[in-house]
């Protein structure tokens, strides 16, 4: 890792180290790879043909095999044509009108949880964390009740996408990576013999209807679909809430209906970046914004520094409710743009709604604690009042 992206104070706040980066240059070297830091670097290297998302095992492979299978079997570590069949297989089953099918159960789930908030709580732990894995069970056809294995087994994963993990955490992501499929090979052996109107019976419909998908590549996609539903949101909403909260004038622009729900989420994306860093390699020798990339190269994005870049987003270090337009990178770029982004914007835009209808007084309470963590940047907890 590049000097300077490490270390509490880092992880506090990591926006003065990526000014810092973004004024040495567009791409800069560091620890035998490449730093996107730009707006304009970090959207060529996710949209160029010549940069793919290479999938190398975990070693040794024999103790992370199931680790090692659930990403190998899924559509974010691969290119080619098994990325545009795995990817078409799943958009297909969003398509067919599962994400607004959604909607008046997510405002129903929304209006329920807030409605059981006292004048004080965790607004993460009590509301944002149990929300999308709420959402995506039901989106997939797995039971609610299952919501905490679900959360744990999904934490446990994703810890590994940090850089120089100790092996505690290699070791968890494994149980959890073995748990994890083997609970889901459940629901697709129960789905197969019940049908139901899901995304899961959708996807072993287009299974059997010639769309090769082996069984490995059906439970690491379901996996994958939980996990992002779930991480991806929580950060989203807790960063863009905390961010609110924090500047009180702009919470008061959407209170007052000055700016739209829909607007400032944008906004909200932008500021606090739930993604920091997603890495690419170099498929051939290749130039991003004039610096020489050769084949086998890894250039990592720094997504939050693309957000807060001076040339793209003017007062970029201020929160701007009303920002428009504002062409964040929140959900990536390219061929690996968030398939659920749709879905994610429109839980995050009920569940805000809801929570500032309930509470438009809403504020902190004390010192809200961040996670140990960087490339999924977002709070332990974050106590608020009304």
């Amino acid at each position: 890792m590049t000097p300077g992206l490490t270390g509490p104070a880092f992880v506090a706040d990591p926006y003065p180290t990526l000014t810092a980066l973004r004024a040495e240059g567009p791409v800069v070297a560091g620890d035998g790879q490449w730093f996107a830091t730009t707006h304009h670097a970090v959207s060529q290297v996710l949209r160029h043909r010549s940069f793919g998302r290479l999938w190398t095992d975990h070693e040794p492979r024999d103790a992370m095999e199931p680790f090692n299978t659930l990403h190998r079997n899924q559509m974010m570590e691969n290119e080619g044509e098994t990325h545009r069949r795995l990817r078409k297989l799943v958009s297909s089953a969003f398509g067919r009108g599962h994400v607004e099918r959604m909607r008046p159960r997510v405002e129903a789930l929304a209006a329920e949880m807030v409605g059981r908030l006292g004048d004080s709580f965790d607004v993460l732990a009590e509301y944002a964390e149990p929300m999308p894995v709420y959402v995506i069970a039901d989106l997939l056809g797995v039971p609610r009740e299952d919501e905490a294995f679900l959360r744990a087994w999904s934490q446990a994963i994703v810890h590994m996408y940090e850089p120089d993990v100790p092996e505690s955490t290699r070791a968890a992501a494994v149980t959890a990576s073995e748990h994890f499929a083997e609970y889901v090979r459940g629901v697709i052996d129960h789905r197969r013999a019940n049908p139901g109107p899901d995304l899961i019976t959708d996807l072993l419909a287009a299974r059997d209807a010639g769309m090769a998908l082996s069984d490995d590549e059906l439970v690491a996609s379901i996996v994958l679909l939980l996990n992002a539903g779930h991480e991806a949101s929580v950060n989203a909403f807790g960063n863009g809430l905390h961010a609110l909260l924090s500047a009180p004038s702009q919470l008061r622009r959407i209170t007052s209906g000055e700016v739209s729900v829909d607007t400032a989420l944008e906004e909200l994306l932008r500021f606090d970046a739930p993604l920091q860093l997603f890495q690419r390699t170099a498929t051939e020798d290749v130039q991003i914004a004039g610096v020489g990339i050769a084949a086998g190269e890894t250039v990592s994005c720094l997504m939050g520094s693309a957000n807060r870049d001076e040339a793209v987003f003017q007062h970029a270090d201020q929160l701007d409710v009303g920002r428009d337009p504002n062409p964040h990178v929140g959900f990536g770029m390219g061929r690996h743009f968030c398939l659920g982004a749709p879905l994610a914007r429109m839980e995050l835009q009920i569940s805000l709604t809801a929570l500032l209808d309930r509470f438009p007084r809403l504020m902190l309470v004390g010192e809200a604690p961040r996670r140990p963590t960087w490339v999924l940047r977002g709070f332990e907890s974050i106590e608020v009042g009304a």
